[in-house]
């Protein structure tokens, strides 16, 4: 079974940075392409960012600018930098693997860490 362990969530001001990191069990070339989410409390999950094997990244509009998607395939983990945070930044941070078998596609996850900015 597949493990995604997320952490470097916490408590910073508007303005700071936090850097996310998801070590998986396996190899990040297991999988097609890795993300981050984020669900903030009364909102439905989002994408923040992914990244592909090939390394081709795509970012929400709110992360464009100041998040950085990255991965350290040695290490088997992906790194989610985020500068100049905002309040609104506010949530909890899921780390997500999908990949796909002969049976389908399919989505592991992680257990999230929570991101809180203050003003």
């Amino acid at each position: 079974q597949v493990q995604l362990v997320e952490s470097g969530g916490g408590l910073v001001q508007a303005g700071g940075s936090l850097r996310l990191s998801c070590a998986t069990s396996g190899s990040l070339f297991s999988f097609n392409a890795m993300g981050w989410y984020r669900q903030a409390p009364g909102k439905q999950r989002e994408l923040v960012a992914s990244i592909t094997n090939a390394g081709s990244t795509n970012y929400a509009d709110s992360a464009k600018g100041r998040f950085t998607i990255s991965r350290d395939n040695a290490k088997n983990t992906v790194y989610l930098q985020m500068n100049r945070l905002k309040p609104e930044d506010t949530a909890v941070y899921y780390c997500n693997a999908k990949g796909s078998s002969y049976v389908g596609p399919y989505d592991y996850w992680g257990q999230g860490t929570q991101v809180t900015v203050s003003l």
